[in-house]
């Protein structure tokens, strides 16, 4: 399924070398401000940089065809084109045959069949995230109304990891005035060079993103099943490369007693807070008032330049594969605004699902 969401729920259409990327954006309440041009800055701080990014460079103009009239949403579906213009599909052909480690290719034409588009990685590819950033960006203007502010950066590439903490406030000011999306540039500058070098290697390089999430008021989720942990994980695994989510303290939870990991409630301001965060704000699947935080691990970029071993299924011989074409030798910069937008998208559809919004 292409669609993601219960009330406000997007979906999306096209592929990476196809035509056009883009979305339909469904449940936007009639007469919420459409900022075109909001929506075209974050699109933008998708694009690769320059020396760290994939040489693929596309004008990614955002086109909205459908819901809004007189820069306001009309109450009907908001559709979100977004052209490919800068396509070279000669070298994807063998693949159908010989499948690239650590891609889709062969899980993709073993389900579809041989009339699968696998150019650029299709439907697979980081591509689709384009028309994912322009929904995210109405979302969080509807966000904006009920004063909840998203901020995500770049904690880790590679071995270079930043364990210090960061408040929303600095991050909204800093993580995107540099093209790695760290916290400051000291980290960006040390994390650039990780790339750099995995890149002088004909390698790749992974890393984490972190999100904080503010102002989201208690009372957030639908459990059984509709938790905020869940909604918020599956849209995350939507995201090409991400390979892990964890919430609060995460996996460093299961090493700590409940004397440690428990959040000791407080009143701060008269108000029902807790003194640390471990639960990373999500109590029973439902939001506590506190920042919602977690962190999203992307495996290092499965094209790489250095020869590889494949199989050609033709002859069910092993083979040797070099890839070659216009690729990122580390994905999560570019990653960090997916994230928040992501977030957004699933925080909108929960706050129209529990009656936040008229």
């Amino acid at each position: 399924m292409n669609t993601i969401g219960h009330t406000f729920k997007v979906t999306l259409f096209g592929s990476s070398h196809g035509d056009a990327v883009g979305c339909v954006l469904d449940g936007v309440p009639p007469g919420l401000i459409i900022d075109i041009q909001a929506v075209q800055r974050e699109v933008d701080l998708r694009r690769p940089a320059d020396g760290i990014g994939t040489p693929r460079r596309e004008a990614d103009v955002v086109e909205i065809v459908s819901g809004v009239r007189d820069g306001r949403a009309s109450g009907t579906p908001i559709t979100i084109f977004i052209r490919n213009e800068n396509r070279d599909s000669d070298k994807y052909k063998r693949f159908k045959d010989v499948p690239r480690p650590g891609h889709a290719d062969m899980t993709q034409v073993s389900k579809y069949g041989q009339c699968v588009d696998i150019r650029g990685g299709g439907q697979f590819s980081g591509r689709m995230t384009a028309p994912l950033v322009a929904a995210g960006a109405i979302a969080r203007m509807l966000l904006s109304d009920l004063g909840i502010e998203i901020a995500a950066y770049t904690t880790s590439i590679g071995k270079v990891v930043d364990v210090k903490e960061h408040s929303i406030q600095e991050l909204i000011a800093q993580a995107k005035k540099n093209d790695v999306r760290a916290a400051n540039e000291e980290f960006a500058e040390s994390m650039r060079r990780e790339i750099l070098e995995a890149c002088e290697d004909n390698d790749s390089v992974g890393g984490v993103v972190s999100c904080i999430c503010d102002g989201v008021p208690v009372g957030l989720g639908e459990p059984f099943f509709d938790t905020v942990e869940g909604e918020l994980s599956k849209i995350m695994f939507a995201i090409p490369a991400v390979k892990g989510v964890e919430f609060g303290a995460g996996f460093r939870a299961a090493s700590m007693r409940g004397s440690d990991h428990n959040d000791p409630f407080v009143v701060v301001d008269g108000r029902l807070r807790t003194a640390k965060n471990d639960a990373g704000g999500v109590l029973g699947g439902i939001s506590n008032g506190m920042p919602i935080t977690f962190r999203v691990a992307f495996k290092p970029t499965a094209s790489i330049a250095k020869e590889q071993r494949s199989v050609d299924r033709t002859t069910m011989e092993e083979t040797d594969i070099k890839i070659e074409g216009r690729h990122d030798p580390c994905i999560v910069p570019r990653a960090v605004i997916v994230v928040e937008a992501a977030t957004a998208l699933v925080l909108a559809d929960l706050v129209v699902r529990g009656g936040f919004v008229d």
